[in-house]
């Protein structure tokens, strides 16, 4: 079963590995992933998983495993789709997991009512804040509102739009303004290539990967341990 991993920034590095089945999450793991996001439809940026998947995994692998709660494409969820959502991370709650992975945004911003009242339901499980970060108007000022939210401790994000020159600067920023509570986890087209960057060019050192580590490098691959080896390589070398 997943273990809780720190509140702290991560002191090391650290390879996030998105899942979308048992195999996936075995071959992640032996690739060497230190933590494991489960998701179904990652063509569509992921919606949560059947609860069979979750438990499944989460007897089967030992490193901690987080799972996405998104039921639509939407970041703005209405009120059935939100006690939906509250009902499915309370029943996760109860399988042991690391903690969710969600995103709400109304105006342009975090949607902070929101995103409480769906962990509420799940009081003792600690948070991603996913790529809906991305989409917010001014992402340096809904960290500090994030921080307030006490089960965050993550924020997923890819730093925005240019080169991984571009991109660095912005995601250092961003990590200067997260801790103690929260730690940024860069993903969005996480490659080798931009892996090497940040880890030269900033203290960033939580990575998020999914079609990097699949064959083919589609939504539609496998979790290959070789890919993911390849990965976590850099993360040490």
């Amino acid at each position: 079963m997943g273990r809780e991993s720190p509140n702290a920034p991560a002191a090391t590095s650290l390879l996030e590995v998105v899942v979308s089945s048992l195999e996936d999450a075995l071959e992640a793991e032996q690739g060497g992933a230190g933590r494991l996001e489960i998701v179904r439809n990652l063509e569509l940026g992921g919606l949560t998983p059947s609860f069979e998947t979750v438990q499944e995994i989460c007897q089967r692998v030992a490193i901690p495993v987080r799972v996405m709660l998104r039921c639509s494409e939407s970041h703005s969820p209405g009120p059935d789709e939100v006690e939906n959502l509250s009902q499915l991370a309370e029943n996760l709650a109860a399988l042991g997991v690391d903690g969710l992975v969600l995103g709400f945004l109304r105006n342009g911003q975090v949607d902070i009512a929101v995103t409480h009242q769906v962990l509420s339901r799940a009081p003792n499980l600690k948070a991603t804040f996913h790529r809906a970060f991305d989409e917010t108007a001014h992402p340096l000022a809904e960290i500090g509102r994030l921080k307030e939210l006490r089960q965050i401790d993550r924020i997923l994000t890819s730093g925005g739009g240019g080169p991984w020159e571009t991109r660095a600067r912005r995601l250092e920023r961003y990590q200067q303004a997260a801790p103690p509570q929260v730690t940024i986890l860069v993903g969005g087209g996480l490659d080798r290539v931009g892996i090497e960057h940040l880890l030269s060019e900033s203290q960033l050192r939580e990575f998020h990967t999914g079609r990097a580590v699949r064959v083919p490098g589609e939504a539609c691959g496998v979790v290959r341990a070789e890919r993911v080896r390849e990965l976590v390589a850099c993360l040490h070398g």
